[in-house]
């Protein structure tokens, strides 16, 4: 069987930045086991599956070790696919998925994404996350993956976590934030080591849970964001309560086929 692949890099006009993500669109599901391997072989960060539905599309993604509930940068690529690629011609795409109703929209060259929104909480510091990261956060939250909060900028940028002591911890991954300097609001990397992704370089589902954070924290609801990691990224959101806008870019890498 041969299938259409695109790799597109998301979150960043430029190639070579943002977060890549592969993108495979499909007339129906294939097995789970064959997705999964199809993703493993890409050995990206995410792989996107998306099959026609009554709303739009039914979005599936599938790092190289496990399928996840949500991914926002395998989201903003699909969505390129169908906008620029594929010619789909509505005002806005709506995706299904195990997160619910996904929602973007295209205005000029940036795909701005409605996901629900997952305030964090309060926690106490987990005694393996500080002992990985090297450095006490000055707070700690959780929602679907800790949120290690820092003082500066400067310190989210110089960390260099133990990866198989974040493989220990009960949740997803941990999100390292402080507030921007400059002209961005806040500054995050992404770990989610036991996912078989040491770093993500630009994590849209981040933002859900970050953006009510400093949302109250900075008494403001639109943000400028900077994911620095070693490919960057930039990502503009909102917050509108039970909802998260969040907004990038994406170019395209790759396209062929792949045979299974």
């Amino acid at each position: 069987m041969e299938l259409k692949l695109y790799q597109i890099d998301a979150f960043t006009s430029e190639v070579f930045k943002g977060n890549p993500a592969a993108v495979c669109p499909l007339d129906t599901w294939l097995p789970d086991e064959t997705m999964q391997a199809i993703a493993l072989e890409n050995n990206l960060s995410e792989t996107a599956f998306f099959v026609p539905s009554e709303k739009g599309s039914h979005i599936r993604w599938f790092t190289p070790v496990a399928e996840v509930d949500l991914c926002g940068h395998a989201t903003l690529a699909s969505a390129y696919v169908l906008f620029d690629i594929l010619g789909f011609r509505e005002d806005e795409i709506c995706f299904e998925s195990r997160s619910g109703d996904l929602w973007v929209k295209k205005e000029a060259d940036w795909f701005i994404m409605d996901f629900p929104s997952q305030p964090p909480v309060e926690c106490a510091i987990p005694k393996n996350l500080e002992k990985a990261f090297h450095l006490k956060p000055a707070a700690c939250l959780k929602s679907e993956d800790y949120i290690a909060v820092f003082e500066n900028a400067a310190d989210v940028a110089a960390l260099d976590p133990d990866m198989e002591l974040l493989k220990s911890l009960d949740m997803r991954g941990v999100i390292a934030t402080a507030k921007g300097d400059n002209d961005v609001d806040f500054v995050l990397r992404f770990f989610v080591p036991k996912y078989g992704v040491p770093e993500d370089p630009v994590t849209g589902s981040a933002f859900t849970q970050i953006v009510p954070y400093w949302a109250g924290r900075l008494n403001k609801s639109s943000f400028t964001a900077f994911q620095s990691s070693k490919r960057g990224g930039v990502v503009k959101c909102r917050f509108n309560g039970n909802r998260t806008e969040i907004a990038g870019q994406a170019v395209s890498y790759l396209e062929g086929e792949i045979q299974v």
